[in-house]
């Protein structure tokens, strides 16, 4: 079913267009950042994604405070046949996917726009003739890794430090069966500029290439000399992106602890050097720290710099409401929906921490695709989070697209919950979700108290209130209010009859447009919309693109109120590697399928992939869809 080619892989995704525009910094060790923590070199490293999750995400979030666009996952060994060599065998799904939620995680905490990198290294055994692990026991394990790395949501693949080039080989094999993410594949070079199995840099290429692969490096080794000799071997026989991590030189034995001494200055010189030999991907390996990654960064800022530079907007920022005389106008969202025109609307999680750039970010993309509006959470899952009003407000200004914030009322109290809609109308913040929320007991926080004056049929009511020009009391506010109030509704729910009855005051409450749970096929909309007859409100149908068939399995399995589909769940495993394509493909025919039923899209990407939805949105807008007429 995929339409998707090689090319329009290396059009569309993120990591190989950020590689275009420069060289893209990587990260540091990860290994040695754990052993000067204590950590011994008896220990699985990977295990401590389970055991010391804070320690893993404190050294990624250190890299990406250093200047590191891109940091890979701790799970160099996390194939089966290493970790059978501590007991950890039957874990190998669980440390690779809570290695890719780690990573994600201190990028959310960090908010910056930067990749995570699922991490593959060898297995650590000889292969068949000297040993006895046969290539494909190797390529099985590989598989089974790289399918938890890509259900944790890893936007693309490096398989790295591998000496013998036929386990390199079977390992991108792996990587293309398994995935349809970008492959950075590293050898590992030894002074003589050989592999340890004595290829040469150009038959390495001229394999790799053939294999498949995106970009094509070295990593580990003695250190940064070599390395740019043997990426300056392989320039002329390429035209893929290079990459290069080499080692902080060779390791000294001190006191029992190991210790590397090629200094952060020696390698911003080779980050220099390397990005003029046009390398795209530069890192660092063993011995490597925060440290050396900001000194490359300082190198490399004249000629990387600007694709984190936020820039000034080009748009005339949304005024503040200083209270004028004249009526207010209609946001540009509530407009397109008196149009009757078809809407499309991306939701966007705001970061964990304080920086807000990837949320802009994928803000940007998914305006110029041709949204007309971002939904913002309200700390979804009862996670800390950004407040969506903060972002929405950032997103106006820098951005100048329509937001509508989730609003919960789990947080505040009934004086609170007004005190902020007010504030939200005053910024230009007018279109909102009225929802109840999670409950704190899922979250960070069990302990924490919902309040819960109202649930959002209660929230509906207090926003009509106010665009009545009334608080809940019946004291004026001046006058009256212009939200537009949404409400959600799940065409999927377990007890269906519920679910219409509380839609159906939803509506009476006020609600001006309703939004989907994500939805998978027709008859299930239909089956709703028989029950609820004609609505009197704008219905966005909610669209969440799978990612694999992992992802599938999850959604209809383990997510409450989802249901995928027997057949598309078929689908997306003959899928294989082109799960995304695939994905993509469903959504559309979904889309296709049911335009004459709903006046618009609620676009949920997985993992933060903007990139995704932007595609779809801009299919979307080559099929000029309208509303449909009312029934």
């Amino acid at each position: 079913m995929a339409e998707f080619s090689d090319d329009h892989k290396a059009r569309s995704n993120p990591f190989l267009q950020r590689l275009r525009r420069g060289a893209l910094l990587g990260d540091g060790a990860m290994g040695t950042q754990l052993h000067a923590r204590g950590v011994g070199f008896e220990r699985s490293f990977d295990e401590l994604n389970l055991t010391q999750p804070q320690l893993i995400e404190e050294i990624h979030r250190a890299y990406i405070s250093a200047g590191a666009e891109l940091i890979e996952t701790n799970t160099f060994g996390a194939n089966r046949i290493k970790l059978a060599r501590h007991g950890l065998e039957a874990q190998v799904r669980d440390i690779n996917f809570k290695a890719v939620k780690l990573a994600r995680e201190a990028r959310e905490i960090s908010g910056e726009p930067i990749f995570v990198a699922g991490a593959v290294g060898p297995i650590g055994q000889q292969l068949e003739p000297i040993g006895r692990i046969t290539i494909a026991k190797a390529t099985a394990a590989f598989e089974e890794q790289i399918a938890a790395l890509l259900e944790g949501g890893a936007d693309l693949l490096v398989l790295e430090t591998f000496t013998n080039l036929p386990e390199l080989l079977a390992a991108v094999l792996a990587a293309r069966r398994t995935s349809d993410l970008p492959i950075v594949a590293q050898m590992t070079f030894a002074e003589d500029g050989l592999t340890l199995s004595a290829e040469e840099p150009t038959q390495v290429v001229q394999a790799l290439e053939q294999a498949g692969v995106d970009v094509i490096g070295v990593n580990c080794g003695v250190g940064p000399q070599v390395a740019l000799q043997v990426l300056e071997s392989m320039r002329p026989h390429t035209a893929l992106p290079l990459s290069g991590q080499p080692n902080a030189g060779l390791p000294a034995r001190v006191e029992g602890r190991f210790f590397y001494f090629a200094t952060p200055e020696y390698f911003a010189n080779f980050a220099r050097q390397a990005a003029e030999l046009g390398v795209a991907y530069i890192g660092g390996c063993c011995g490597t720290t925060p440290a050396h990654i900001a000194a490359m960064r300082a190198a490399l800022r004249p000629d990387t710099a600007a694709p984190q530079t936020r820039q000034p907007p080009s748009h005339t920022a949304v005024p503040i409401d200083l209270n004028p005389s004249e009526p207010l106008p209609r946001t540009p969202f509530a407009q397109r929906l008196a149009d009757r025109s078809f809407v499309v609307s991306v939701e966007i999680d705001p970061p964990r921490g304080l920086n807000p750039a990837k949320c802009i970010a994928g803000a940007q993309l998914v305006k110029a695709a041709g949204a007309d509006a971002v939904n913002i959470g309200d700390s979804p899952m009862a996670r800390v989070r950004m407040s969506a009003l903060s972002l929405a407000v950032m997103i106006h200004r820098d951005v100048g697209i329509d937001t509508l914030i989730h609003f919960t009322s789990r947080d505040k109290n009934l004086m609170a919950l007004q005190a902020e809609l007010i504030g939200a109308h005053a910024l230009g913040i007018r279109n909102v979700i009225a929802l109840t929320g999670d409950p704190p007991r899922i979250g960070d926080y069990p302990s924490a108290t919902g309040v819960w004056d109202v649930d959002s049929i209660g929230l509906i009511k207090i926003l009509r209130r106010l665009n009545e020009g009334y608080d809940w009391l019946g004291t004026s506010i001046g006058r009256p209010a212009t939200f537009t109030i949404a409400c959600a509704v799940n065409p999927s729910a377990e007890d269906l009859q519920r679910e219409i009855d509380r839609f159906r005051q939803k509506i009476d409450a006020g609600a001006d447009v309703a939004m989907s749970q994500p939805l998978y096929d027709r008859p299930t909309l239909e089956r709703f919309l028989e029950r609820t007859g004609p609505l009197p409100i704008p219905f966005l149908l909610g669209v969440l693109p799978l990612q694999s068939s992992r992802h599938a399995e999850f959604m209809h399995n383990e997510v409450p109120g989802i249901t995928v589909p027997q057949p598309l769940r078929d689908r997306m495993r003959q899928a294989g590697e082109n799960g995304i394509a695939e994905g993509l493909q469903q959504s559309r025919e979904l889309l296709e399928d049911t335009k004459n039923l709903v006046q618009g899209v609620y676009l949920m990407p997985s993992f933060g992939r903007y990139e995704v939805v932007a595609e779809l949105i801009r299919w979307l807008r080559g099929q000029a869809i309208a509303a449909p007429t009312p029934r």
